[in-house]
């Protein structure tokens, strides 16, 4: 970076035409420095659990190494505990980070307090369902897209009449609309397809997922979706050992399962967060709620991935694939638009 000394106080009111114009000159190259080497270029990213996880954790940290490779000066925080986040924000925030992302729903609260009191702080709430005043944002990917496909492919793949889904976070939005739209997409394909929804308490616990899971196998289901963290690899696991089908949330949960892993819904966080991160640097994002799908410009926010060369499993057939093709088609051209409700994504079949 460049460094400008100052001139000494003998000299500061004897600047002759030359020395204004070079000053001058000096100003315009310090106001078109690339964005990384500006201090103001700060961005902080918390997470509630360890970004080893493979999962929604280590998306989250995806998410902060895009921002890094954009120029911006970068610090995180792992485990930060409901209890723990609003002064983890003030944290931040007081050090002079202008922007500052809570990679899980349940910042947009504790965002709602804090932000106010830092009028020059841009925060985001990762999974958030909701912008706030001026300068708190959400955004998310399109969680109803994608779980309408894996409903589309479980009941194309079903041979029993029965698949199923284990969650946490009842009733939080984004989990209502992947896992409602989860069951509109099946019904689509089959309107007396049988599916069952299990509620775990702990996003991170993939013992208790497991046992969700095998009781979902027990009861007949050949298909296993879900969105959870850590836990999700109970179902990855559940599914291996009892051959049956299940979609994963990294290519990790294909490595875990090949056989049993039909495709992954791998979700683009380092995308929507370096997307939302170039609108709060122009003052475009505000207390918007930003949702990224099939049917955006740029950024899809998520997509369905098996590796890193294919979509979907080698064993999916042809008719299958063709049929998640067109519904994706449908979804990009506006012509497929779906919604859901709480009582869509209810427990219980």
């Amino acid at each position: 970076m460049n460094r400008i000394s100052e001139c000494p106080k003998s000299c500061r009111n004897r600047v002759s035409p030359a020395g204004l114009a070079i000053r001058l000159s000096m100003s315009l190259a310090i106001a078109w420095l690339p964005a990384k080497t500006l201090a103001a270029d700060k961005a902080a990213v918390l997470l509630p659990g360890s970004i080893n996880d493979q999962s929604w954790n280590a998306q989250g940290y995806a998410g902060l190494l895009k921002l890094k490779e954009m120029g911006w000066d970068t610090a995180y925080s792992e485990n930060v505990q409901p209890a723990d986040m609003a002064e983890a924000l003030r944290d931040y925030a007081k050090r002079g980070y202008t922007l500052i992302i809570g990679h899980t729903g349940r910042f947009l609260s504790p965002m709602e307090l804090v932000g106010p009191k830092f009028p020059n702080t841009t925060f985001i709430v990762g999974s958030g369902n909701a912008g706030s005043g001026k300068n708190v944002a959400s955004i998310d990917f399109d969680n109803t897209q994608f779980g309408y496909l894996i409903g589309v492919m479980a009941a194309k793949m079903n041979k029993t009449g029965k698949i199923g889904s284990v969650n946490g976070l009842e009733g939080l939005p984004n989990v209502v609309a992947q896992v409602g739209a989860y069951r509109k997409g099946a019904k689509s394909v089959n309107p007396n397809i049988e599916i069952k929804v299990i509620y775990v308490q702990d996003m991170e616990d993939a013992t208790a997922a497991k046992e969700a899971a095998l009781s979902l196998i027990a009861w007949g289901a050949d298909y296993l979706s879900g969105k959870l963290n850590a836990g999700q690899l109970g179902i990855i696991q559940a599914a291996k050992e009892k051959g049956v089908h299940a979609n994963g949330r990294s290519l990790e949960d294909t490595a875990i399962a090949p056989e049993a892993v039909l495709t992954n819904i791998v979700e683009k966080w380092g995308e929507m967060y370096g997307a939302a991160a170039n609108e709060a640097k122009a003052g475009t994002l505000g207390g918007k709620f930003e949702l990224y799908g099939l049917n955006s410009k740029g950024c899809t926010g998520a997509e369905l991935q098996y590796d890193k060369e294919k979509e979907l499993n080698p064993s999916v057939p042809a008719e299958v694939v063709d049929a998640l093709q067109q519904v994706k088609k449908q979804f990009a051209s506006g012509e497929l638009k779906v919604s859901v409700t709480k009582e869509d994504a209810r427990g219980g079949i």
